[in-house]
């Protein structure tokens, strides 16, 4: 994969973790979307008709969670403190844990799509859509709701 050359040449330690995919999403919408009946998950297509997931992002696209958008979810996730974190795909389970990844910034996904990057603690996350003319990228915090 092109992201991982791109993470190594910057000196970011990378750890490929190839069936990590499933566990980070559903970590990642226990702690964005715990806020959610199952009902409205499924009204905003989280999950598609088979209970699969559908895009996580939705839920910053059907604004039930604040968060920052385009220009300012791009500038706000270049600031935040990225010492390690987890990056992971909406439809494959191949994820990376990325460490001393201080200097990773939204170039370094520009070829990325339906993409998630997380801290460690699911503090804070950046998404960027393969819609990203008319969706996000986004930049959200789990502390912060609609």
């Amino acid at each position: 994969m092109g992201i991982i050359n791109v993470l190594k040449n910057k000196k970011i330690k990378v750890t490929e973790i190839p069936k990590w995919g499933a566990f980070l999403r559903k970590q990642w919408e226990d702690n964005f979307a715990n806020h959610l009946s199952v009902e409205e998950r499924k009204s905003i297509y989280l999950w598609n008709n088979s209970g699969l997931c559908g895009y996580l992002w939705h839920l910053f696209s059907y604004e039930k969670r604040a968060c920052l958008k385009r220009e300012e979810a791009e500038k706000a996730f270049n600031n935040e403190h990225k010492g390690s974190c987890y990056v992971f795909w909406q439809h494959t389970d191949y994820a990376l844990i990325l460490e001393n990844a201080y200097i990773l910034n939204t170039e370094d996904l520009e070829d990325e799509y339906d993409i998630y990057v997380v801290d460690k603690e699911f503090n804070w996350t950046y998404v960027k859509t393969h819609e990203t003319l008319l969706c996000g990228p986004y930049f959200g915090r789990k502390d912060t709701k609609t």
